[in-house]
Parts: C-alpha cells; sequence; structure tokens
C-alpha cells in the first residue's frame, strides 16, 4: 500500500505585512478555434502583470474604464479564478495555486459583493436560506441560531428582519443588494470584494448602498476591494485609489493626492470627464479628449499600453514598459507608471 501524500497546508499568519498583496498577476483567457480539436489561437489579456496591496481595515478603490480588467482582478483577489501567473498572498500565506480543500479555512475571510443583485441570488431559495448558506456551508452554528443571526443581519443592511421568508423578486434592485451585502457579512469577514456593488441600481438609491457600505467598513473594521468605474463614488468610499487601464495598474496614489494632483496622462484624462456641479465655476478642468479606441487585449500595444492614445507619447513608450514607480518625491506613495509624469493639479 503506497503513502498517500496529503496536501502542504497554507503557512499560519505572521501578522506583518499588508492584509492581502498581490505581486506580478496575470490572468489571460485562451481563446481556441475549431469544432473538434479547439486550437489555442492567442489568449486575452484580462490582467497583465500588476502590482497591489491592501491593508487590514482599507477602502481601496480600482477604477478604469469598462474591459480594463478590474473586475477580473476582483475574482482573481478572491480565489474565484486560478491565475495564470503571480503571487498572491493573504494575511502572510500564499494562497495563490491552492485547491479548494486548502483554502477553505481562509473562504470565510475573503468574501464579494456581485455587480448584479438580480442574478447573484437564487431565484428559489428564501433570503433566509441565501444569507443563512454560507454559514450551513462553514458548519457554523452561531450563539441563539442561525435564524436569529440572518434576521440581525438583516437589520443591519437596512432590512425587515421579517422578511426571512420572502424570497429575492419580492424586493427592489436596492433591496437585492442589501441581502447580498448581508450574505456577505455572515461569517464575518476580514475582507470583502465589492465589484461595482451600485452600477446596476438607479441613482436614487446608490449613495444609500455606498453610505450603508461605508458604515459597515468603518464600524466593523472590514477591508473593502471597492471595484468601479464612477470616479465620485470610489473618491466618496475610497481611501487609496489605483487606476487601471488595458489589464495594467498606471496609477497608485490616496485620495486626495490622486484627485487634485494626478501624474499619469490617463489619469488626468479620467478626471477631466467628471461633470463639474458648476460649470462656470473659476476651477473648471480643462476637458481631455483622447483620440482613437481602446486597444485590443488580444493584442496590446509594446511599452505603454496608453502610447496610442497618449498626447506625450515619444519613441521610448513603444520600447520600454514604464514601471509603476513612486515619480514625485514630495508625495510619498503616489506611484505611475509613466515615462513622462507630469503633476497636474486639479479642482479639488
Amino acid at each position: 500500500m503506497t503513502e498517500q501524500t496529503l496536501p502542504q497546508p497554507i503557512s499560519p499568519p505572521t501578522g506583518d505585512g499588508p492584509l492581502l498583496s498581490a505581486t506580478g498577476l496575470q490572468m489571460h483567457f485562451p481563446i481556441r478555434s475549431g469544432v473538434v480539436f479547439q486550437r489555442r489561437t492567442g489568449v486575452v489579456r484580462a490582467v497583465d502583470g500588476i502590482d497591489l496591496s491592501v491593508s487590514a481595515g482599507e477602502a481601496f478603490g480600482l477604477v478604469g474604464e469598462s474591459g480594463c480588467g478590474k473586475s477580473t482582478t476582483g475574482r482573481l483577489l478572491a480565489r474565484l479564478l486560478e491565475p495564470t501567473a503571480g503571487t498572491i498572498i493573504y494575511n502572510g500565506r500564499d494562497i495563490t495555486h491552492r485547491t479548494r480543500r486548502e483554502l477553505a479555512p481562509i473562504r470565510s475571510e475573503i468574501q464579494m459583493i456581485f455587480q448584479d443583485p438580480y442574478s447573484s441570488l437564487n431565484p428559489r431559495q428564501t433570503v433566509g436560506a441565501i444569507v443563512a448558506g454560507p454559514m450551513e456551508i462553514n458548519h457554523i452554528d452561531p450563539p441563539g441560531g442561525r435564524r436569529n443571526r440572518v434576521q440581525e443581519l438583516l437589520e443591519t443592511v437596512g432590512l425587515n428582519p421579517e422578511h426571512y421568508n420572502r424570497y429575492p423578486h419580492e424586493f427592489s434592485g436596492g433591496q437585492r443588494q442589501r441581502i447580498g451585502i448581508a450574505r456577505a457579512l455572515a461569517l464575518e469577514p476580514k475582507l470583502i470584494v465589492a465589484d461595482e456593488p451600485v452600477s446596476a441600481l438607479d441613482v436614487s438609491i446608490q449613495a444609500q448602498v455606498v453610505n450603508l457600505l461605508q458604515r459597515l467598513q468603518r464600524e466593523l473594521g472590514i477591508a473593502f476591494v471597492f471595484i468601479a468605474h464612477d470616479l465620485a463614488v470610489v473618491r466618496h468610499f475610497s481611501e487609496r485609489i489605483a487606476v487601471m487601464y488595458l489589464g495594467k495598474i498606471v496609477e497608485v496614489a490616496d485620495r486626495a493626492d490622486l484627485y487634485t494632483r494626478p501624474h499619469h496622462p490617463y489619469t488626468q484624462a479620467l478626471l477631466s470627464s467628471v461633470p463639474e456641479a458648476d460649470p462656470d465655476s473659476a476651477h473648471q478642468r480643462e476637458r481631455i479628449r483622447l483620440t482613437g479606441d481602446v486597444p485590443s487585449p488580444i493584442d496590446p500595444p509594446s511599452g505603454c499600453r496608453f502610447r496610442t492614445r497618449c498626447w506625450k507619447a515619444e519613441s521610448i513608450c513603444a520600447e520600454q514598459e514604464p514601471p509603476l514607480i513612486q515619480q514625485d518625491t514630495s508625495a510619498d506613495g503616489h506611484l505611475a507608471a509613466c515615462h513622462f509624469p507630469e503633476p497636474q493639479p486639479t479642482a479639488a
């Protein structure tokens, strides 16, 4: 009888450094052609080598245009996808290439709120069953029972505890997203990845949901990776923000510095597109209109990926990829990936 080889356990937490960090993270989706043999003809470089870190209790924002790889990054960080390359460290433990069994001990600590509240909830289950599901899967029996715990969570997110036996179709979009938030809180996580949690909601209730998440983050000390394309929402929620373009992070800075002194031309263009409350204000930003379309992630440009639309591009931009480094000694922690960074003061 041969001796069975057991999987190596995930190393214990060290307690030092960030809660979550990613280094050289990549996610390439294969392109296949042919009916029978499905020959691989290329890859979609959805995420193509990014570095980021999130501290315990921090609200970290991730912004960019649709298709830049934000949602894929979120799913990689939550380990819902197996990365093509790179390393993900959670609480001092390498969780990059781990099996479901090996990841089980930390699954309860990393939760996710999905973009579409209509498709992320099982229509055949009651609200009670949906929120209690994570506790049942992880064999958790809280004091007072699961029903009481679910009703407490519903009350925490602003829903009536008596809605325990109702079904998702009986709720509005905002209420459904609150149910999704309650489900994410069920296991008392340390990190929540919120993938555009308000983009599918009516504008009238987006602020309510964002304020709810902000209150939970502050009161419960949960770290958030808040993914969105709405710059105003990210500014309201996040303490530190990373800007993505075509699978790459091009700038990282704290909220105040990024919005008042953006270094990367793409960030400057994004901020210039934000509507001003007072169009006649003396601090009105000059609108930067980018030419051309976003290149395909199947065949991205060489060097800097933004160079095909950048007004500062020179030959070096096509030859060398700019590293994500600190460009301004006066702004600690402000990183930008640009050969010609130029802080551009904007209205606060």
